[in-house]
């Protein structure tokens, strides 16, 4: 009985193909860690799912900073900015962090999650193209609210982290309804490491930075012509958590070797 109801519940989850399989290994790195959270990895391909805390996974959250992604996307589309190299201000108040405090363009701001440049793009944007687009890219509940600079940082946007490997899948296969070109762009800014073979995508975010919230860590991992979207979410109670959102999901990429 036990077994029928979790088949039932896969196929109802918004963001879940019905095939689904759990990763104990996976599960042993979140509880030696103290952690709660989930990993979610899409299997383009196979369009299969395996990870840990599937009830999590389906949940979602605000997206914080991995809405660097879809904003980028969506700045580039309607000409926010010229191209990734174009400069924006950070508008000259102070921040939680130095390296926030600079004028810079998206290659740069995505790297150090410039929130403030980040903001200047969706004013230049405008709520309702931006509400076009994320309505376009399916992403998450798609609502952006009433206020465009502040609408992934504390809601009401939402999104489930099966929800970020599927848009991901999207991207990685340059299937959003972007020219391709600009999803190229994107995806060059957001390469974190590559070898042989293989290319590591991601872009992190923290719910309330510096505070307690929800952290993120999202991507993909291309291999040998195959494509794995990942998303990690997890619970940030001290500074110090916020570390282990790449850490954790570095070793649950390698436990399924794929790094």
């Amino acid at each position: 009985m036990k077994s029928l109801f979790a088949i039932l519940l896969l196929v109802t989850l918004p963001g879940f193909a019905s095939d689904w399989r759990d990763n104990s290994e996976i599960e042993a790195l979140f509880t030696q860690a103290g952690i709660a959270g989930t990993f979610v990895l899409y299997d383009v391909d196979a369009d299969q799912f395996i990870g840990y805390n599937q009830t999590r996974g389906k949940t979602r959250f605000i997206p914080a900073s991995t809405f660097k992604i879809p904003n980028s996307l969506i700045g580039l589309a309607v000409g926010s900015v010229k191209n990734v190299d174009d400069i924006l201000p950070y508008g000259g108040q102070p921040q939680p962090f130095a390296a926030w405090e600079k004028d810079m363009a998206l290659r740069d701001a995505i790297t150090v999650s410039n929130v403030p440049v980040y903001q200047e793009l969706a004013r230049r944007t405008g709520l309702e193209r931006m509400r076009e687009y994320v309505s376009a890219f399916d992403f998450g509940n798609a609502d952006i609210g009433v206020t465009v600079d502040t609408f992934w940082l504390q809601g009401p946007l939402k999104i489930s982290a099966a929800e970020q490997t599927l848009f991901l899948a999207k991207l990685a296969k340059n299937q959003l309804p972007l020219p391709k070109h600009i999803q190229q762009n994107v995806r060059e800014i957001i390469l974190l490491e590559q070898g042989e073979n293989w290319q590591l995508y991601g872009k992190t975010g923290w719910e309330n930075v510096p505070g307690p919230g929800v952290g993120w860590w999202v991507g993909w991992v291309q291999k040998e012509g195959r494509i794995y979207t990942f998303a990690l979410n997890l619970d940030i109670k001290n500074a110090s958590d916020a570390g282990k959102r790449v850490t954790l999901g570095k070793a649950s990429l390698e436990l399924l070797g794929l790094l």
